[in-house]
């Protein structure tokens, strides 16, 4: 189903942004945006727990966030998490609580897979070129590094460092004098070190910068007559004696060009993107007005009008790890058939993608060990880039392709967390039995449904009486569903 209006927001580890768009010919008109300063990171203890304060800031923007997108359909909002809840040991009791306040599901994208989002937001805000472009995105907790060309990524990186994070670090009294500074930025120099070497052989000709640090640096050297809008060096330069000069954060709110809410965070962002120039070989940067959430807005427009990057994605991961196409095909056709009679009144609907790419790729392990393959195959899907999966949709895949074979009792833990995913295995365990000849015999005609904990399959007794060894592999997944409190009821008809 399409949609004429589409929202997006990124969770940053700094701020919350909320974008709304007008879809009109595959094109997104902007109709509304919220921003709010949440610093998310500013309340990670040592630890790495989110503080309650940091988590209540977090959940008041949340509840105006939701006031916007009421009335809205699940499948045209997209809501994405970055760095601070990456790194959060309680991450998932807070989302839990955040997702109940806001009305929709949060999903926390890994490093590269944010730099990929934030490339497409960029370069549709910027004229298409012919040449690389570098983009660096200064965000809360972590720096996004991308050289693409067009429309397609060729490098993506994000680094564990921050505007925010590096402040709190290296400026905890909010004094700022040389020496500080110096290793604020050679701290960062330090990682962008391990990437420099490949983005230098992968070349580039035009460096952007985009997101909050950039486009306050830009702002304050325009406001001072150091630049026509972009970064340069010599105009970096100047602000970092600036900072030195001022040697407090109080100080700085009489700067010309820096916005109230950037004073407490502009010190590490300007170690930061110091350390970029350096150690790149920067002399100027331009910066672009698209960003993370408008790339979501982009990738969410791919999703519902049926160019998902992760269909895409799955695609490559078939042709790289040399799946057999016609067993996965087999599979996934019967697993979908079961999903769909287990799934009478179609809450599961939304899953059937999973379950299809699960399908498609509940092999590719047999690349690494033919011995024991389905954890291999669990182990690539959990760990592996992949463009367009947040971290839980890679985990739900891993989880639900170790659960094709094998002993359950590994899978106790998951389906008490996530009792969909039980219905799920289920489609795809039962998918990989019947077809476990390889042999391409039409599909028999299977009945299942599902009734609390406990499943029961109807099968064709003329069929069943022809296929012992399916007979006996249902026998055993009887004792194996038991094993973690399902019931398998397996008739003949």
């Amino acid at each position: 189903m399409e949609h004429s209006t589409l929202a997006a927001a990124d969770l940053g580890s700094n701020s919350f942004h909320l974008a709304i768009g007008r879809v009109v010919d595959d094109q997104i008109y902007p109709l509304d945006s919220l921003k709010e300063t949440v610093r998310l990171a500013t309340g990670l203890t040592p630890d790495k727990q989110l503080d309650e304060k940091a988590q209540e800031r977090a959940l008041a923007t949340l509840r105006r966030f939701s006031e916007r997108l009421a009335g809205m359909p699940r499948e045209a909002v997209r809501i994405v998490g970055t760095n601070a809840l990456r790194v959060a040991k309680n991450s998932s009791a807070f989302l839990r609580r955040a997702e109940e306040t806001l009305g929709f599901p949060i999903e926390v994208i890994p490093g590269r897979e944010e730099a990929r989002l934030i490339y497409l937001g960029v370069v549709h805000s910027l004229p298409l070129a012919e040449h690389n472009r570098l983009v660096v995105d200064i965000g809360g907790g972590s720096t996004e590094f991308i050289i693409g060309h067009k429309l397609k990524t060729r490098a993506v990186e994000s680094l564990y460092m921050g505007c925010v994070s590096y402040t709190g670090r290296f400026f905890p009294d909010g004094r700022i004098d040389k020496k500080s500074l110096r290793q604020a930025e050679l701290a960062a120099r330090e990682q962008v070190q391990s990437i420099a070497a490949r983005y230098e052989r992968e070349g580039w000709s035009e460096a952007v910068g985009s997101s909050g640090t950039a486009r306050s640096i830009a702002e304050v050297l325009q406001k001072n007559n150091l630049s026509d809008g972009h970064i340069t060096a010599a105009g970096l330069e100047w602000l970092r004696d600036h900072l030195v000069e001022a040697g407090d954060m109080k100080k700085l709110g009489a700067m010309a060009g820096l916005r109230e809410d950037r004073v407490p965070v502009v010190t590490g962002g300007v170690a930061i993107m110091s350390a970029v120039f350096r150690e790149l070989g920067l002399k100027e940067m331009t910066v672009a007005n698209g960003a993370l959430r408008d790339g979501v807005l982009w990738d969410l427009l791919g999703r519902v009008h049926h160019r998902d990057i992760r269909e895409v994605t799955v695609e490559q991961f078939e042709r790289r790890y040399h799946v057999d196409a016609t067993q996965a095909e087999r599979v996934a056709r019967l697993a979908q058939s079961l999903l769909a009679s287990l799934d009478r009144d179609g809450r599961l609907a939304p899953l059937a993608d999973f379950l299809r790419w699960a399908a498609r790729l509940h092999e590719i392990g047999i690349s690494i060990a033919q011995g024991a393959f389905h954890k291999h195959s669990s182990y690539i899907l959990a760990n592996a880039d992949m463009p367009g999966f947040s971290r839980q949709e890679q985990g739900r895949l891993a989880d639900l392709v170790l659960a094709q074979r094998g002993k359950l009792a590994k899978m106790r833990a998951a389906f008490e967390l996530d009792p969909d995913l039980a219905a799920l295995a289920f489609c795809l365990r039962t998918a990989v039995i019947f077809h476990r000849s390889r042999r391409d015999v039409p599909d028999p005609a299977l009945a299942a449904t599902r009734k609390a904990r406990a499943f029961r399959l109807e099968a064709p007794r003329e069929w069943m009486e022809q296929q012992t060894l399916v007979a006996l592999a249902l026998e055993e997944d009887v004792l194996q569903w038991r094993s973690v409190g399902y019931e398998l009821e397996v008739s003949q008809a």
